[in-house]
């Protein structure tokens, strides 16, 4: 039995808005391979961009939080963040936490002033999606458990800047044999590869999709998402594969504005890895919300993957 067998779910803001699809394909794919998530209770956002660029030691309480539930309320040893910034933002709390006495005090009385125990660092794991899987079932165990293989599907499997930098907040990462690079991730070409599908050579794995300045300067953004897109469709991707709704969100709402706002049009869809994986395990489109997405992938999914 694996130890991520049953984890405490971080949702986070965004899979209960634009990234509702990552959301339903998550938890559709845990059922489907017998994994179990149990969501945090009263959870509260992770502190995001907005409170981390004003105060970080608030936003180190509000990961702190978050934890503190999963830990103490739920009795969990794992929480699971599918969300790139929700995962990056409890990682960067834990070292904050294990290196820094004055986000150990902010946190103690900010904790007592809102009546639960504080969080210490190492009473939970933060792990993300791709974790999860990789660790819980594996290459082999998702390769046995294939009904529609994506066998012909080429993929760029594209991870954002945030689920890597900075190195320091990963201590897990780069540790040899069986661990995830920073340089050059790889967990999702792993999983995805297991499922039959053909991962293409793309070097704009770790690039910044600009969703953190989409608001304050749509034009740099979109430009960011071209350069992302257009790699993508030069190395022969089909689908550029995600694992954030932040970057989904941008990969998809900025192909669009691209086309309108500078006539550029690119034709290569965007999936979350989740919705992929449970395609490939025999889920409908509907169960893993394709139907969501902004880019229109049906008939790439109908002639590719349900054939």
């Amino acid at each position: 039995m694996s130890k991520y067998e049953s984890v405490a779910y971080y949702p986070g803001c965004a899979l209960e808005g634009s990234g509702h699809a990552y959301n339903r394909s998550t938890q559709a794919l845990g059922k489907a391979l017998g994994l179990k998530l149990e969501e945090v209770k009263n959870w509260n956002c992770c502190g995001a961009m907005e409170v981390k660029n004003i105060d970080p030691k608030l936003q180190t309480y509000l990961s702190s939080r978050v934890m503190a539930i999963a830990a103490h309320d739920m009795g969990h040893k794992t929480v699971m963040a599918p969300c790139n910034g929700c995962y990056h933002n409890l990682k960067k709390a834990e070292y904050d936490l294990a290196h820094d006495a004055g986000s150990r005090d902010v946190v103690e009385r900010l904790s007592s002033k809102a009546g639960h125990a504080t969080y210490e660092a190492g009473t939970v794991e933060t792990i993300h999606a791709l974790d999860w899987i990789k660790s819980a079932i594996g290459e082999e165990g998702l390769a046995a458990r294939v009904k529609h293989s994506l066998q012909g599907l080429k993929v760029a499997n594209y991870y954002g800047c945030m689920y890597t930098r900075p190195r320091h907040i990963f201590p897990e990462k780069d540790q040899g044999a069986g661990s995830e690079s920073t340089a050059k991730p790889h967990f999702m070409d792993d999983l995805l590869a297991a499922a039959g599908a053909e991962n293409v050579e793309f070097p704009l794995k770790t690039a910044c999709c600009g969703g953190a300045h989409t608001l304050s300067d749509s034009d740099t953004s979109t430009k960011l998402v071209l350069n992302i897109i257009q790699a993508a469709e030069a190395a022969g991707a089909e689908v550029i594969a995600t694992e954030c709704p932040t970057c989904h969100s941008g990969l998809e709402m900025h192909q669009v504005r691209a086309e309108k706002n500078f006539g550029v049009k690119t034709a290569v869809k965007i999936l979350y890895f989740t919705q992929l994986l449970g395609l490939a395990l025999g889920l409908s489109p509907r169960q893993v919300g394709v139907h969501e997405n902004v880019s229109d992938s049906m008939a790439l999914v109908k002639e590719k993957i349900l054939r």
